[in-house]
């Protein structure tokens, strides 16, 4: 299947890794400041002091979808990853 030249970098492709979903739409003000809605927070479990990590995917030199990662789940993430490239450097 030929992928759509409108077909964004952030259209999921592989709909087996997980559901995809607009939650909401939010406004940048002047000084490029947003604010994730207190619903959004309660529901991904993200509290005052929370960290998170700021992905971007890249098309063309631009970038074209920001991801927000909690901190320690994206610490996991690589973690889980050098486990198993150190697994195979073993064997």
């Amino acid at each position: 299947m030929a992928k759509n030249q409108n077909q964004s970098c952030c259209t999921p492709t592989n709909h087996a890794a997980g559901s995809f979903k607009v939650e909401s739409i939010i406004p940048i003000d002047e000084r490029g400041q947003m604010v994730l809605p207190k619903e959004l927070r309660e529901k991904a479990g993200i509290r005052g002091g929370d960290k998170l990590a700021v992905v971007t995917w890249n098309k063309e030199g631009k970038v074209c979808c920001i991801s927000l990662i909690k901190a320690d789940e994206l610490a996991g993430i690589v973690k889980d990853f050098l486990g198993s490239l150190t697994a195979l450097t073993q064997e």
